[in-house]
């Protein structure tokens, strides 16, 4: 079950490439924002307006009650979205932009990928740590 859903996130990504096909000089500036539902399976993109980019069922998310399912599904967007970055890095796209992850509401769950030249941030921190520095450096500099 886990290879069909891979097999459906990677047609996913596909039908995504094929609307934003390779250009010399990108003009287009997007996220893509990537909804699933945990109810019915839908997985769906949609650009910055809210316009629907593709949609695709997978099977194995039809109904899913566990607990941690957006974390699931985060980490396995991340591995195929790393694994077909060469599909990605070839969208009509300006560069950076992001692959977000949203409930059904809309509410942002992760950064799931972001795609800029040669720095690719698959996991949502580009230096673990940061936050507790700033915190403690605020600490120090207002008493």
């Amino acid at each position: 079950i886990m290879e069909q859903t891979k097999q459906q996130i990677e047609r996913f990504l596909k039908k995504i490439a094929q609307k934003f096909p390779t250009t010399e000089e990108p003009t287009l500036m997007t996220d893509i924002h990537i909804m699933v539902s945990q109810f019915s399976g839908d997985l769906m993109a949609f650009n910055d307006e809210g316009v629907e980019i593709t949609r695709c069922v997978v099977e194995k998310w039809i109904e899913n009650t566990d607990d941690d399912f957006y974390e699931q599904v985060t980490s396995l967007l991340r591995c195929e979205l790393l694994k077909h970055k060469d599909i990605i890095e070839n969208f009509g796209i300006i560069q950076p932009f992001n692959f977000v992850l949203e409930d059904e509401e809309g509410e942002h769950i992760a950064e799931l990928y972001c795609e800029d030249n040669d720095t690719i941030i698959a996991d949502g921190d580009l230096l673990p740590g940061l936050e507790e520095d700033l915190d403690d450096f605020l600490k120090k500099l207002i008493p």
